[in-house]
């Protein structure tokens, strides 16, 4: 069962943990270059602050973005700012979206997200505890991914292995995690390939952030995923 009053708790504490970070380095850093090719610091939390708000469209029955130009025209719009105004509105726009779900609604309804994609309303605060979570590992200034919480951890690679699940550009595959949790991914047809490793590599590599050059893969190569 989805405890959506937990995700939105766990959304503020990942924030204020984020904005305890970023306060720390100064202007010059957030234009530096990020772990995200083509993006410095200031384009990540410009991202996160325009996608607060874009979930707020998506709790009030609002397209997510205009358009996926628009989305970016922003992002390119805000990544420039001193780091006073990036941190305000980080801030600012996290509180925007808090109160929107704070406001009584049906938790149990279905929301559109970005092209189109459809969800359970109680599934978008953890969408969003993603979003600040990756994103901080993504300013490269200290939180890595083995600093993510078990639960978090979990939570996402059952979410990215579900995704990935009857994928017809992958071959089976059989993630073991160093607990001895298997998880059944990628295409359906023959033996699976074992793939094994900590969590935190097995993360990594499932949302794109690692190569996975740390995991173990028997039976076949360690395969290539498709974008998300």
């Amino acid at each position: 069962m989805i405890d959506h009053a937990h995700d939105l708790a766990s959304v503020r504490d990942a924030t204020d943990r984020l904005l305890a970070a970023v306060a720390k380095l100064d202007n010059a850093s957030v234009a530096e270059p990020s772990r995200l090719p083509g993006w410095t610091r200031g384009h990540v939390l410009a991202h996160l602050a325009r996608n607060a708000d874009a979930l707020v469209n998506v709790f009030e029955g609002r397209p997510m973005y205009v358009s996926a130009e628009a989305r970016d025209g922003d992002i390119e719009r805000d990544a420039p700012r001193p780091l006073d105004v990036q941190l305000a509105d980080v801030r600012e726009s996290a509180a925007r979206l808090q109160e929107a779900a704070d406001a009584p609604a049906d938790w149990s309804r279905t929301v559109e997200l970005r092209n189109g994609v459809t969800d359970v309303a109680a599934r978008v605060p953890f969408r969003r505890w993603v979003e600040v979570e990756l994103h901080h590992v993504d300013l490269g200034i200290g939180y890595e991914l083995e600093d993510l919480s078990e639960e978090f951890t979990q939570r996402e690679i059952n979410f990215l292995t579900d995704r990935f699940r009857g994928h017809p550009e992958l071959p089976a595959v059989m993630i073991v995690e160093d607990d001895g949790r298997q998880i059944p991914t990628g295409g359906h047809e023959g033996d699976p390939i074992t793939v094994s490793g900590r969590q935190a590599d097995l993360l990594g590599w499932l949302c794109g952030r690692r190569d996975g050059s740390a995991l173990t893969a028997v039976g076949g190569p360690l395969p290539k995923l498709p974008p998300l």
